[in-house]
């Protein structure tokens, strides 16, 4: 009876989207099963959300956070470094906004793998977990394996009741085909997260199955929902009424609603987070894409409750980091401008409002670029060496984690593994690392393969 009466409230393809989980994470029935333990490594209080950054295309570690002035020319670059408000601490002149706040912010120099592709490389520093021990690009649709951060985070932390346990905007970013390191992977569908999409045109956002359908307004939604309560009395529910409950609170819900309007912002908030610029490329039609207000989304998010937060920046390869030519323009007139200035406004704006501590901001790309500058003034893909950005959620503000050589070409101290961040992320909020999941066909792995950064927390 009840699925007639969810049928008339949204339409065939959000109830489906309700099944499978691909936008609320509702399913109940997802193959799963995880044994959470009391957490061995606990560094300090933990936290209540994360927001994870991801810069699609791998951003240039030399030309930002781990600048070379002393090396060669064709591998220094044309940017110079400039002083922070962490000591001995040094990035680039275009970071100006970054360089005020560096500390509140700590720096992995020597995060490194072996995935020279923008899938594989994907993959690996979203799930902590290479592509099936492979390096390639995918050109058709891959079922997703390990589950990405937020998708585990979510699973094993199923007793703490929220709205939206984990959301992912402004898009699915893909390169032929959306990357599988975006959802539950083998713990389920139901893990997956809330996806949010931008209108560029509008500068809002919107999730499309949160719009109540046939004209469906609060007082009818009241309404049916007292039905369905009627129907649960006296009776075990099973998985699929738990779901379609989930799905009409979710329905009836403000403060994610509340939280996806930005314009309830001030003019001068929006504006101190940006709204971005159109891209460096010459492509009039790829816009600004929101990338401040993505920031901005993201904290109000925090503030509604969401304890982890992915923000995908950008969608597609070739509209970027992924600056294989003109590198320093791309840099200097595009891309480090906007991200200057929306991240700064993160990080200020949650220290403000007394959050900070309690938010992990973690901030890294698929991989880093070549030392050496290419025939088209452009770096290639480098998966030895990259830059990983933290703040909050209890860091040591103006940390160095590791080092790179003389010319940014490998880990020279503390090499550091997507793993090590998985299990950084999972520890901070209280979760051990060394739990063990299953998946579909009950094989065993741990929830994560490397060591958290303990030191960087004060622990």
């Amino acid at each position: 009876m009840f699925d007639s009466l969810a049928l008339n409230m949204v339409s065939r393809r959000s109830l489906l989207q309700f099944g499978t989980g691909s936008y609320l994470g509702l399913n109940l029935g997802g193959l799963w099963r995880a044994q959470a333990s009391t957490p061995t490594v606990v560094a300090t209080k933990p936290i209540k959300a994360c927001i994870l950054v991801f810069l699609y295309g791998g951003p240039s570690h030399i030309d930002t956070f781990d600048m070379k002035p002393d090396a060669p020319a064709e591998v220094r670059g044309s940017f110079k470094p400039i002083a922070t408000t962490a000591h001995g601490v040094r990035i680039c002149e275009h970071l100006p906004r970054m360089a005020k706040l560096m500390h509140k912010v700590a720096v992995v120099r020597s995060m490194h793998h072996a995935a020279h592709l923008h899938d594989s490389g994907s993959i690996h520093m979203l799930t902590g977990r290479p592509l099936d021990g492979t390096d390639r690009e995918l050109f058709a649709p891959l079922p997703q394996h390990f589950p990405s951060y937020g998708s585990a985070v979510t699973a094993l932390r199923s007793n703490h009741t929220c709205e939206v346990p984990f959301a992912s905007l402004p898009f699915v970013f893909h390169n032929v085909v959306p990357t599988p390191c975006q959802g539950g992977g083998f713990l389920g569908s139901a893990h997956d997260p809330l996806r949010i999409d931008v209108d560029t045109a509008k500068r809002e956002y919107q999730v499309d199955v949160l719009q109540p359908r046939d004209g469906l307004d609060n007082s009818r939604l009241q309404s049916r929902r007292e039905q369905w309560q009627a129907l649960q009395a006296g009776r075990d529910t099973g998985a699929m009424d738990k779901m379609y409950g989930k799905a009409l609170k979710l329905l009836q819900s403000t403060a994610i609603r509340k939280a996806l309007d930005v314009t309830q912002e001030t003019h001068k908030t929006r504006d101190r987070y940006g709204f971005g610029s159109a891209t460096g490329n010459g492509d009039p039609g790829y816009a600004h894409q929101m990338r401040g207000q993505n920031y901005l989304l993201a904290r109000r998010l925090v503030e509604a409750g969401v304890p982890f937060i992915n923000i995908y920046d950008y969608k597609q390869q070739g509209q970027n980091w992924d600056a294989h030519a003109k590198c320093f323009d791309q840099h200097k007139d595009f891309l480090l401008p906007s991200f200057d200035q929306g991240l700064s406004a993160l990080i200020e704006d949650l220290d403000l409002r007394g959050m900070l501590d309690s938010t992990l901001i973690v901030v890294t790309g698929e991989f880093g670029r070549t030392p050496k500058i290419n025939t088209n003034a452009g770096r290639d893909h480098w998966p030895e060496c990259s830059s990983v950005l933290l703040s909050g959620g209890g860091i040591t503000g103006g940390a160095v984690h590791g080092s790179s050589d003389r010319m940014g070409a490998y880990p020279a101290t503390n090499p550091t593994t997507p793993g090590d961040l998985a299990a950084t992320i999972f520890a901070r909020f209280g979760i051990d690392p060394a739990t063990e999941i299953h998946d579909q066909t009950q094989r065993p792995y741990l929830l994560a393969t490397g060591k958290p950064l303990q030191h960087l927390f004060g622990g």
